[in-house]
């Protein structure tokens, strides 16, 4: 098969391109960053598009989100996600069509290059494939909602309508300070925690109230 791969990481990069080609698979461009791999993607069509989660500039989610770009574009272009992290947000995106052809592993779980290879076979038959881990932060994230309190998930869905601290308050006729704290009770039922620089908590809260 055709491929492409998207990862920063210039030995995992290269490493990864030498197994497949061993393989018997053509490597048809391996690139470092989102918006080289959209290209790629668009020159080469590949028959499997490999892409890391984080990538420059940020590392944060460029990756997946160039991933959802092209599954936007063409429902049936196949990736696997192959990361060091669970980003089940843009994971449950990427598992809302029933296109299949689409995978997500962990790096540090793959012990076996056969059944790793398998798996390639598999996303481009059109099939699903994702590690444990991955369903079950996803099914954790929509279950952290039924945690919420009738008034906590008032306060999350005033915050959906892009309404200011102020205007929640206004909207229930409490006070700033009643405001702030159900938010951040809600930040914390989410596991939105004060440590996480990655995303910004507010818009991450809304948008697990909005894929719910």
């Amino acid at each position: 098969m055709r491929i492409v791969i998207a990862e920063d990481a210039a030995l995992l990069r290269e490493g990864l391109a030498r197994l497949l080609a061993t393989a018997g698979h053509e490597v048809v461009a391996a690139v470092a960053d989102a918006h080289a791999l959209l290209n790629a993607v668009e020159v080469h069509r590949p028959d499997l598009t490999i892409v890391d989660v984080r990538m420059p500039p940020t590392h944060t989610d460029e990756g997946i989100r160039a991933a959802l770009t092209l599954r936007s574009t063409n429902p049936s272009e196949r990736i696997l996600v192959l990361s060091q992290i669970v980003s089940g947000r843009a994971a449950a995106d990427l598992f809302t069509t029933d296109a299949g052809g689409i995978g997500y592993l962990l790096k540090d779980r793959v012990g076996d290059v056969e059944e790793f290879l398998r798996t390639l076979d598999t996303i481009v038959a059109g099939g699903e494939v994702i590690d444990p881990l991955v369903v079950r932060q996803l099914l954790r994230r929509r279950s952290l909602l039924d945690d919420l309190t009738p008034r906590e998930t008032e306060v999350l869905a005033l915050m959906a309508e892009g309404r200011t601290n102020g205007a929640i308050a206004e909207a229930l006729v409490v006070t700033d300070a009643a405001v702030a704290k159900h938010i951040n009770r809600i930040f914390a039922k989410l596991g939105l925690g004060a440590d996480d620089e990655t995303v910004h908590k507010r818009v991450q809260a809304v948008l697990t109230y909005l894929r719910r």
